[in-house]
């Protein structure tokens, strides 16, 4: 189903939106919900910059990165389960990797659960490759801890 959004950068008045969101996606996996003091923490560190997707309605997602030198990484991405698979994701990877780009990035990289197949699909879609593997990276609640996927998107032509 195709949605019409809007794309715009995350804020300071935006902390309680993003951790709101950050928490709905991350916690029925078992894992930590960033609070706005982390997201604070975030959006005001060297190189971070984050972005907020939204319906008509109300806001789906956000998207934080951070570029370092010729290096960018996706810090999070995270959709509202009921917004997924409409397109939120793609629009918010989509600016990430723009935004990469734009920063003079040579390479962006993520860590994305072994066990999230949707997302690694939306990843490879997008041209990102797995480049390593974490073991028992991502705690699951009560769970088995899942393995982290690391992938790289080259951000040059000529690769």
């Amino acid at each position: 189903m195709a949605t019409d959004f809007v794309l715009r950068r995350l804020g300071a008045l935006d902390l309680d939106l993003a951790s709101r969101l950050h928490g709905e996606a991350f916690a029925p996996l078992g894992e930590r919900a960033w609070t706005r003091q982390d997201m604070a923490e975030l959006l005001a560190s060297p190189g971070v910059a984050g972005w907020a997707v939204q319906s008509e309605e109300s806001a789906l997602g956000i998207a934080l990165c951070r570029v370092s030198a010729d290096e960018a990484e996706l810090l999070t991405i995270a959709v509202q389960s009921t917004a997924r698979r409409r397109g939120a994701g793609r629009v918010l990877l989509a600016a990430v990797i723009g935004h990469a780009r734009q920063a003079g990035a040579s390479s962006l990289f993520l860590e994305v659960g072994a066990d999230n197949p949707a997302a690694l699909a939306l990843y490879g879609r997008s041209g990102f490759r797995a480049v390593g593997n974490r073991k028992a990276y991502y705690r699951r609640g009560e769970g088995a801890p899942a393995d982290a996927v690391v992938m790289r998107l080259s951000l040059t032509s000529g690769e």
